[in-house]
């Protein structure tokens, strides 16, 4: 449990839920039913384990995040996923009711081990990609239901420019794009190679935007087109161009695209010594910051 002010909100808060989904609860010192909730939701973190992580937030301290956030009553607690609320809830509930809440949001119990085993699998790939290529496929096939060993698998496929195996490997799994966002970033990624397979070059892009900044379909296409020759952090630069000037725009599509390629682009955490953080990369860690600077101005 940690803390937060308007210092600390953006990296507490914001960055860290494009990486874990972070619940906020929102107390006071003279609330009765905060005292009740404080400690289960204390105690669910421990028992969750890093599949969320826990914030307070002092309505009557931080006014500026209270009005922000627009409670009109405590204890409310609300929850992020990158960066942005997702579902919330008011009153001390009871435990097993918060524990339903959660339950919908946050990810299944086990990953950990799961996303170790492929982390390895990743080390392989950079001496051997078609080696991993079919290890993924044989853990793909030998438990259809692990989305990990798939999310892997399919992004593997399209880094190969294997465009139509991958969206074979990615069938089964398409209508779950809702409730696993690496999987909609799959998606997002496809729908991307598919719209610049048409588009020789950006040029009649860049022509639109010189006429127009305001073109958001020009810049949009064009961060397509470079998403699909996999130059991610241009596509993440036209994409911000679009945010700065309406986040909101196309129903989030820039910021969600945004977000779906620093999913695709994110290594696995290097193995570190018991009790010590591994190191964010630093280009995924930068462009999580810009991004974090203009959801929040």
């Amino acid at each position: 449990m940690i803390d937060v002010t308007v210092q600390n909100f953006e990296s507490e808060v914001i960055a860290a839920s494009m990486t874990q989904p972070v619940l906020v609860d929102f107390w006071a010192t003279w609330c009765g039913p905060c005292k009740v909730i404080g400690p289960i939701l204390e105690k669910l973190e421990a028992e969750y384990a890093g599949r969320f992580k826990l914030v307070k937030i002092d309505s009557d301290q931080e006014q500026q995040l209270a009005a922000a956030f627009g409670i009109r009553s405590i204890p409310t607690c609300v929850l992020l996923m990158n960066g942005q609320p997702v579902d919330g809830f008011m009153g001390a509930l009871p435990e097993g009711k918060i524990k339903e809440f959660l339950d919908k949001h946050v990810p299944p119990a086990g990953l950990d081990e799961e996303e170790d085993e492929f982390a390895a699998d990743a080390d392989d790939a950079n001496a051997d990609p078609a080696a991993r290529l079919e290890k993924l496929q044989h853990a793909v096939a030998t438990d259809p239901a692990n989305d990990d060993a798939r999310f892997e698998y399919v992004k593997a496929l399209l880094l190969a420019g294997r465009d139509d195996d991958a969206k074979v490997a990615f069938a089964p799994v398409i209508d779950k794009r809702a409730l696993v966002r690496r999987f909609d970033s799959l998606q997002r990624w496809m729908d991307a190679n598919d719209s610049a397979a048409a588009t020789p070059s950006p040029a009649d892009f860049d022509a639109r935007i010189v006429a127009n900044k305001r073109d958001f379909e020009a810049r949009f296409a064009k961060a397509q087109w470079l998403m699909a020759h996999q130059r991610w952090t241009d596509a993440m630069d036209e994409l911000l161009e679009i945010l700065m000037r309406d986040k909101a725009w196309n129903e989030e599509r820039a910021r969600k695209t945004y977000v779906a390629i620093l999913d695709i682009i994110e290594p696995p955490k290097p193995k570190v010594a018991e009790g010590q953080i591994p190191p964010d990369d630093p280009v995924v860690a930068t462009y999580r910051r810009r991004l974090s600077s203009v959801v929040l101005s």
